[in-house]
């Protein structure tokens, strides 16, 4: 399932956040208005949560989402780089998407 590494992954960029803000997960779970156990579950992946939850959980860490279109993930990988040196390119050419859906 495509979808069990995506939580896993929003899951470890939460508990990386938290860390740094040096919370526990009831704090966050407070401020985001969940219980501790759903954030819990959210962080480790083990469980999906509602765009607005997850939004309230940014929030309560200092956080903001965005949605960023998929052909613009290199660029804002690139730009996000700590690596990534003056000469970086801040985009890279795609390919134009397949209308023929």
């Amino acid at each position: 399932m495509p979808e069990t590494g995506s939580l896993h992954t929003i899951g470890a960029q939460l508990r990386r956040a938290r860390l740094a803000a040096g919370l526990t997960q009831g704090q966050v779970a407070e401020l985001a208005g969940i219980s501790r156990p759903r954030y819990r579950d959210i962080e480790t992946g083990a469980a999906a949560a509602r765009t607005t939850t997850l939004m309230n959980i940014a929030r309560a860490l200092g956080l903001e989402m965005m949605l960023i279109p998929q052909f613009l993930i290199p660029a804002v990988n690139t730009l996000l780089s700590p690596d990534a040196g003056e000469d970086a390119p801040a985009f890279a050419p795609q390919p134009e998407p397949d209308d023929e859906r």
